[in-house]
């Protein structure tokens, strides 16, 4: 009877880290800052979540082994639709090519990423930690001649941001929140249609000081509806977190998510911090617009890996 005893505290210990996690994920609450870090591990979470039922399967705890089942379940429905192709809405032959590159305080590689663009070819580049002084290099290698406008709102630090363009560009009022900024621009598309896009870089939750800035940031974009728009570059946020479900919500996909491709890891690159990568550059274009593709790339010199989605317009 002991033994027993013993046998089902054990499962139910299990078991409550996962349940515990998937309330959490499924409410959206945030019960101490660090866990709008920690919520970005879901897709690990998940995948683990398979133990506490078999360990309940295992010793014949039924109950347990319910619970567990609708836990693992509640997680691998908020995961795995990442993992499967969307269809795609009704769209024209008009093509949007989007690049987005963290350059971790301007240290990404002048020629990669100039190889990195000449080989994708992208109508827009979205960059993040953009310094003066990558400005100077990466004009200096000829970013100007392949994408001649831009909106340079570069800085020294991890603030500056901008975005180069193969069309002509308007620039829009800039999103600075906690001295982040996050530049906005038009693109007026040769077809006829103005695009907004913005790259995307809100302050890092790392510290409780931080959550408040990093929620302001991504609030502080602009949601779906009206005008066609893209939001392009490093989150510092996955798809488990709820200002970026938020955004989605009000008519944008992640194209990530649209090929299948959401589980796939952008930050950090092989190399930097030893931590299991997640998903935090991301490119969501209006619902609108279809995806053809989507990839991610490796960059020298940076802990993020640049993002790429080919978008069609409506």
């Amino acid at each position: 009877m002991i033994r027993s005893r013993w046998a089902g505290a054990l499962v139910w210990a299990a078991l409550l880290p996962f349940a515990g996690w998937a309330v959490l994920r499924v409410t959206g609450w945030t019960p101490v800052w660090q866990w709008v870090a920690l919520v970005a591990f879901t897709p690990y979470v998940a995948a683990a979540s398979g133990a506490p039922l078999l360990l309940a399967l295992g010793l014949r705890r039924r109950a347990a082994a319910a619970a567990a089942l609708v836990v693992s379940l509640v997680l691998a429905l908020a995961v795995l639709p990442r993992h499967f192709a969307d269809g795609d809405p009704p769209a024209g032959p008009q093509r949007l090519r989007v690049l987005a590159a963290n350059l971790a305080v301007g240290a990404g590689d002048t020629a990669a990423l100039m190889k990195l663009v000449r080989a994708l070819d992208p109508d827009v580049l979205a960059l993040q930690e953009l310094t003066p002084e990558a400005v100077a290099r990466l004009e200096a290698a000829g970013l100007r001649r392949l994408l001649p406008h831009t909106v340079d709102r570069s800085k020294n630090g991890v603030w500056g941001s901008g975005v180069y363009s193969r069309y002509r560009l308007s620039e829009l009022p800039l999103i600075e929140e906690g001295r982040f900024r996050q530049a906005r621009a038009a693109v007026e598309h040769p077809g006829g249609r103005r695009i907004e896009v913005v790259s995307v870089h809100p302050c890092a939750p790392r510290y409780d000081y931080k959550v408040p800035c990093w929620f302001d940031g991504l609030r502080a974009l602009p949601r779906a509806g009206g005008e066609l728009r893209v939001l392009a570059g490093d989150f510092n946020a996955t798809l488990d977190h709820g200002p970026v479900r938020d955004l989605l919500d009000s008519g944008y996909r992640d194209a990530a998510d649209a090929t299948g491709r959401g589980l796939t890891p952008t930050w950090p690159q092989q190399g930097w911090e030893p931590v299991p990568g997640v998903t935090l550059d991301h490119v969501l274009a209006d619902s609108r617009m279809a995806v053809d593709a989507f990839s991610v790339h490796s960059l020298p010199g940076t802990d993020h890996r640049p993002v790429f989605a080919d978008l069609r317009l409506p």
